[in-house]
């Protein structure tokens, strides 16, 4: 897991890496990705790509002990040893969810250390702050107060949007979700992105012709899904 490696993922959106991934087989091709509830608050920004950096949240009481951010200085203190960037992921505990995870002060700390976006099953606040900082968040929605906030336990395997987050679990999120990527196929995934965006170009280039008919849309689709068979199958053979 390189820098280098993150840059190029970030090329590429987010459900064209999904379509890298299915193509191996390595899992159910309803696994891996976050569902509806997770959403990006801000639209038009890159993909975030990072190594989860994981806790659970509350905010409906206060603390047994220690401030409200008392465990901020012990991501801080993981994120300076990771050497490429976090994706800062919570899982909030409170049923019904009573309080911002994050706002403005906590997300610039994130992006002082190198962090390359923030998801909550929780809410979120000062949203507009956070936009103007260009630091993606995901969340279930937004609410005005912090509560009783506070982090229960950090590093520790979370469940958010359906699916469990492991602590240095690759993940790759932009506007339309997250998703997982399979660490021992992670470098392999930008040429696979590259080819699949070139077989689907065959379908795009045709019906954007201007003079299309159903015989040769099927011909340009048939096209288009032969050479993505046969990338899956030297996928597979290697």
């Amino acid at each position: 897991m390189t820098k280098e490696l993150f840059d190029l993922l970030a090329k590429y959106d987010t459900p064209t890496v999904c379509n890298a991934i299915e193509l191996w087989d390595l899992r159910s091709r309803t696994a891996g990705y976050m569902n509806e509830s997770i959403k990006a608050s801000f639209l038009g920004f890159p993909p975030m790509v990072g190594l989860a950096l994981t806790s659970t949240f509350r905010s409906s009481a206060a603390p047994m002990g220690g401030d409200a951010y008392s465990s901020l200085t012990a991501q801080t203190e993981i994120m300076e040893k990771m050497g490429v960037p976090a994706v800062i992921v919570f899982q909030d505990l409170d049923s019904p969810i009573a309080a911002a995870t994050f706002g403005e002060v906590m997300c610039s700390t994130y992006k002082g250390f190198g962090a390359a976006g923030l998801i909550t099953s929780g809410t979120g606040r000062d949203l507009e702050q956070v936009e103007a900082i260009n630091f993606p968040v995901f969340t279930s929605g937004a609410q005005a107060a912090h509560g009783y906030c506070h982090f229960v336990d950090i590093d520790i395997p979370v469940s958010v949007g359906g699916i469990n987050v492991r602590p240095n679990e690759l993940l790759h999120g932009d506007c339309n979700g997250i998703t997982t990527i399979p660490a021992e196929i992670a470098s392999e995934i930008p040429g696979v992105c590259d080819e699949i965006i070139k077989a689907e170009q065959i379908v795009l280039d045709y019906v954007r012709s201007g003079s299309v008919t159903s015989a040769g849309f099927d011909e340009a689709r048939q096209a288009c899904g032969d050479a993505i068979t046969k990338l899956s199958q030297r996928l597979k053979s290697n």
